[in-house]
């Protein structure tokens, strides 16, 4: 079934054009990412698919009754409500069919209800079909649903009576998103969600988002999360759209082939019109071969001639040089610790990186991750721990923030001013590697965008020529296309690397090691991400074993001090306990078949047969009510006795 079809759709700015003719279909169940350079039109498409925005030619048609949510990027939740209360209002609809049950419950037993045959059955009826749209409606787990969306993008019970109006900008992104994902959507529009998230939270929202039952259409330049999660790939470039079946690799393999052929067909063309035009501008004046000329010429004429294909657009194009080679031993740190004042975020902290090592550094949001770097490039002070830099070694920091930039001086003078003796023609061109070209040079860095900046703190960067690189978060704000230039210069770079990323496809192609980052300090993995991933589920499947064997064990110590215990105690107390122990396991049973017998009633009244004779309803009802409250009763009681014996066992 298709939800949606983007039909000739079209943007222009004025005599510009933004994109044109676009096409794009989306069917029930559809995994779809929409990629391209920054600035070729993919939020505005999404807006117009989520018509927030009206296109400028074409249209877009959608199935009846297809239900639309959208995130748009930085979108963070603006509500007065505490989180447990904003995502309640998601199920407000369930909420108030319980409450009618509820209602619809004391009514069955008002006597008045039941000397009225005709309206107890109907009453009884509606109260049927009551309990059926709620348990459809998963009225018996929503709140369940809620907590597991909830911890999945890091809110736990402690944090469910927070003021929204309280968090951060991305703790804010992170609830409009979670619930988003509640209203189960028919289509899904999520531009950048995975936009402040960390490692662990992209895990479970691809896992989540691999389950939806609706269709997706996802703006993201996470290509390891875009690889895991859609099966489809629209493309948007110069001004045009190219549709791709498969994940973000798979596609680009496909675009590689496709252009290759294009380049194949083109040249076999060119041959043939070569030839054709040859065959003309010699036998043309010539009585004898004139009229086969005439229609080679004719030929040529009809002939529809094929552009030459087109590539990528212009990419940006930089190398990392190193004016000299460092020691072996680059950079060293024993017995290390970070964290502010007082408070360590994680210790101890073990590194030893050598020549040539590119090695990524990982852990949860707010770990010390960022602190680390700058506290071994001086910028914070180590709270505990010995570092020491190795011989020859050039340290470059790149900054997530762009601290380093001034943004009262020009795109030029950013980088010239640091290197006067280089000739300005020298600074232009490496500011135009970096796609800065013309009058982009004279743009002030406090008008540059996030991906601009960014290009500009790395070209500033590759003109020192270190040997050691230490990035924080390089590839934040740019584009795929960007980041794949920014791996290529990293991978041929001649030097030593450290790094902090969440871009899980980044550290893949450049980490020879990670080093994990939590409280208890650092663990080395020797491999890229998928290496660290399948290491890490290994070791929690070794833990749950070990844990489960001291169970066991403990278990054995247990009856083992119980059985010393006992001895030694006085015999009243042994009597004490082995009564109490009794009767916790006599209430116990009587409380299963209690709770039987009660599904049986319910079962009962939601039989036709039975719900039809109102005076076995309310016998029922009455047994309902006695169950019930011996039920309670019992629990009061085991409670009672549970805690009785708890403390008995412990003297």
């Amino acid at each position: 079934m298709i939800l949606l079809q983007v039909q000739h759709v079209a943007r222009y700015f004025g005599a510009d054009v933004l994109f044109e003719n676009i096409y794009l279909e989306i069917q029930e169940n559809a995994r779809i990412a929409l990629v391209g350079r920054n600035g070729a039109g993919k939020s505005t498409l999404l807006k117009m698919i989520a018509d927030v925005e009206q296109p400028d030619a074409g249209q877009i048609i959608k199935s009846k009754n297809v239900t639309i949510g959208y995130l748009a990027q930085n979108t963070g939740l603006d509500s007065a409500s505490s989180i447990w209360d904003e995502m309640l209002k998601v199920f407000e609809p369930v909420i108030q069919l319980e409450k009618e049950m509820r209602q619809t419950e004391i009514q069955l037993g008002d006597p008045e209800l039941l000397a009225d045959e005709t309206l107890y059955h109907k009453t009884l009826a509606r109260y049927d079909q009551l309990q059926h749209d709620f348990r459809a409606a998963n009225g018996f787990g929503y709140e369940a649903e809620i907590r597991s969306v909830l911890h999945g993008f890091r809110f736990y019970e402690e944090d469910y009576a927070k003021d929204i109006r309280q968090l951060s900008g991305g703790q804010k992104t992170r609830l409009a998103l979670a619930k988003l994902l509640l209203e189960k959507r028919d289509l899904l529009i999520l531009d950048e969600p995975t936009n402040h998230l960390d490692i662990e939270t992209l895990n479970w929202l691809e896992n989540y988002l691999q389950l939806y039952h609706g269709a997706l259409l996802i703006v993201s330049h996470d290509r390891y999360f875009l690889d895991k999660v859609v099966n489809e790939v629209y493309e948007i470039s110069r001004q045009k759209i190219t549709h791709y079946k498969g994940n973000y690799s798979k596609h680009l393999t496909l675009k590689a082939a496709q252009l290759e052929q294009e380049w194949k067909e083109y040249e076999k063309q060119q041959t043939e019109i070569a030839k054709l035009e040859d065959f003309v501008n010699r036998n043309l004046v010539r009585a004898s071969t004139t009229k086969r000329a005439q229609s080679r010429r004719k030929q040529l004429e009809k002939m529809d001639r094929m552009d030459r294909p087109q590539g990528d657009e212009k990419s940006a194009h930089f190398r990392f040089q190193t004016n000299k080679e460092s020691g072996n031993v680059v950079l060293t740190l024993t017995d290390g610790a970070i964290g502010y004042k007082e408070h360590i975020l994680s210790a101890p902290i073990e590194l030893e990186i050598r020549k040539y090592d590119s090695i990524a550094l990982v852990g949860p949001n707010g770990i010390g991750k960022s602190t680390l770097l700058k506290s071994l490039i001086g910028d914070l002070p180590l709270i505990q721990g010995n570092e020491q830099l190795g011989a020859n070694v050039d340290l470059g920091y790149y900054d997530q923030e762009q601290a380093n930039l001034n943004s009262k001086k020009s795109v030029l003078n950013e980088l010239w001013d640091e290197h006067p003796t280089t000739p300005e023609k020298d600074i232009r061109s490496i500011l135009g590697s970096f796609l800065f070209t013309g009058d982009d040079v004279e743009k002030s860095v406090s008008s540059l965008s996030g991906g601009e900046k960014a290009r500009l703190a790395l070209a500033k960067l590759s003109l020192h020529r270190d040997n050691f690189l230490v990035l924080d978060e390089p590839t934040n704000h740019l584009d795929i296309d960007s980041k794949e230039v920014l791996e290529n210069a990293l991978i041929d770079f001649d030097g030593t690397l450290l790094f902090v990323s969440h871009d899980r496809y980044f550290i893949n192609r450049l980490a020879t090691a990670v080093v994990e980052l939590s409280e208890e300090g650092s663990t080395l993995y020797l491999g890229d991400y998928d290496y660290y991933i399948e290491k890490k589920a290994q070791q929690e499947e070794l833990q749950q074993l070990a844990e489960a064997a001291e169970q066991d064990k403990q278990i054995g110590r247990n009856a083992s001090l119980t059985n010393k215990n006992h001895r030694e105690i006085n015999k009243e107390t042994q009597k004490k306990v082995r009564q109490l122990s009794r009767r916790i396991e006599a209430l116990e049973s009587e409380m299963a078949e209690l709770e039987q017998a009660i599904e049986a009633i319910e079962l009962q009244l939601t039989e036709p047969e039975v719900f039809g004779d109102h005076i076995q309803v309310q016998e029922l009802n009455g047994k309902l009510t006695d169950l019930q409250t011996r039920n309670e009763q019992l629990l009061t009681e085991w409670e009672e006795k549970s805690i009785e014996l708890e403390e008995l066992d412990e003297q």
